[in-house]
């Protein structure tokens, strides 16, 4: 019996910018890459839903709702024009850079989905198939002259009819997750009022604002070039599993939350741990809620992920590298100021790594807080430290070794971007196996809440695991 068709599609439109008011104003054509842009250039995405409850029929969305979407956009989009165009990678020797003209735009989609809203905007375990279709797609061309061209964005709304809405958005990584904060914020912003942005904020679009010192570019340049000649392979392998049906079916999507109690008691046990271990002149006087619950979910998912590696397995096993990697925003850790607004990436690479013994046994939750906050401390001194080797580190960590990596932030706010619809109830992030999103608390106030991936078997233990720990807090 074939399966039901759980959402269709209503419309499928572009959006473009706004007019500008002045007809004279010059718009910039073309907007080149920074050398922070470069690593990240090509088919490299982040996706993010906005859950909101939308207790309206598709009827009243599409008449009423969708119109100020659309408009809100327009405007929106007059002030983030290159989103509206395209990163352009021709082949070497030529640098990537984004085009964008008066006819660019954006594409939004509009679905209709029969599923249950309140079981997929849940924390608990969902299948990745499940909400797929929820998820913005983005697409590229070629040009006859073995030019990529990627949009930069692809927008969507989902219409939940009577119970929700989601909203969500793909975009390439040429600009970080503090720019797409500032864009979502403005459009919600701006269809909240009926066409004022209560940011008052624009972005920085000044390529001028970074400096180079360290000569970074010719290294991230060429990097960029040994990995576009592999974009064909791997966006054909990458279409090609899309496609199998039952591609994700072994795996789960949950979300994890640690309310502010729990992260209180955390930092106690490390701290008191660490004063224990004849270190207390070393022991830091305090330590931040992203180092505590990021070192405890690490432990938690490579206890859980080698469980079956027990002491009677080989040496080498034991021995094997655990990797922990993080960005930090840079724009308030250089020694010149960055603007806040300012549009693209400005992001330093971080990372804690410990043998697998040494995260699994019994110091396991010590040994992780102290290689993240020393990660931390060396990033605040030179933010670029070893960024000549970030290409090699990442072949290291995720071709050769295991890692986990962290995607979002509590700092972007990304509960506060409000539609007019009210907090999102869920904000979700579509990502790898091998990455963990993380947010502030939509509903725990203080708290913080991961969102991971697990092969379907393993989810239960992994509860296991985390509340044997938080247990451990209390004694």
């Amino acid at each position: 019996m074939a399966e039901p068709i759980v959402h269709k599609l209503v419309e499928q439109c572009r959006v473009g910018p706004a007019s500008p008011p002045d007809p004279t104003t010059n718009r910039t054509t073309t907007l080149p890459l920074t050398f922070l842009d470069l690593s990240l250039a090509g088919p490299v995405y982040v996706r993010r839903q906005f859950f909101y409850n939308y207790p309206y029929s598709t009827h009243h969305f599409y008449e009423t709702t969708l119109p100020s979407l659309k408009r809100s956009l327009s405007l929106t989009l007059q002030h983030f024009f290159p989103l509206a165009g395209n990163l352009l990678c021709p082949p070497k020797p030529h640098k990537p850079f984004i085009s964008c003209s008066a006819d660019d735009s954006v594409t939004f989609t509009i679905i209709e989905s029969a599923a249950d809203f309140n079981h997929l905007s849940a924390n608990h375990p969902k299948s990745l198939k499940e909400y797929s279709h929820l998820v913005a797609k983005l697409t590229y061309t070629m040009a006859d002259d073995d030019m990529f061209i990627f949009p930069l964005v692809a927008l969507q709304a989902s219409i939940f009819p009577n119970h929700g809405l989601c909203i969500a958005i793909t975009y390439c990584h040429v600009m970080d997750d503090n720019s797409c904060s500032h864009f979502m914020k403005t459009w919600s912003s701006i269809h909240r009022t009926g066409g004022v942005d209560l940011t008052k904020s624009p972005p920085c679009f000044d390529r001028k604002a970074l400096k180079d010192p360290r000569g970074l570019e010719a290294v991230f340049l060429r990097d960029y070039f040994e990995e576009r000649s592999t974009w064909k392979d791997k966006l054909i392998v990458q279409s090609q599993t899309s496609e199998r049906a039952n591609g994700d079916e072994d795996y789960v999507k949950a979300t994890i939350v640690f309310s502010r109690d729990d992260i209180e008691k955390l930092k106690r046990r490390a701290l008191n741990e660490w004063k224990k271990n004849d270190e207390f002149i070393n022991a830091p006087q305090y330590l931040s809620k992203f180092v505590v619950t990021c070192a405890f979910v690490w432990v938690s998912l490579v206890k859980t992920r080698c469980r079956d590696y027990d002491d009677h397995q080989e040496e080498s096993d034991h021995v094997k590298e655990e990797y922990f990697r993080f960005a930090a925003d840079c724009r308030d850790r250089l020694e010149y100021p960055i603007p806040a607004t300012y549009f693209g990436n400005c992001l330093t690479r971080c990372h804690a790594m410990l043998k697998r013994k040494d995260i699994k046994g019994e110091g396991g939750f010590l040994n992780a807080v102290r290689g993240i906050e020393r990660a931390i401390t060396d990033m605040k001194v030179e933010p670029f430290e070893g960024a000549e080797n970030w290409k090699a580190l990442f072949k290291k960590t995720f071709v050769l070794g295991s890692t986990v990596l962290v995607t979002g932030s509590p700092k972007f706010t990304v509960y506060e971007t409000d539609f007019g619809f009210g907090r999102p109830v869920k904000v979700e992030m579509a990502h790898s196996f091998k990455c963990m999103s993380l947010a502030e608390s939509g509903d725990k106030e203080g708290g913080l809440e991961f969102g991971l991936i697990f092969r379907s078997r393993e989810f239960e233990y992994f509860i296991s695991v985390i509340e044997e720990g938080l247990q451990a807090t209390k004694s």
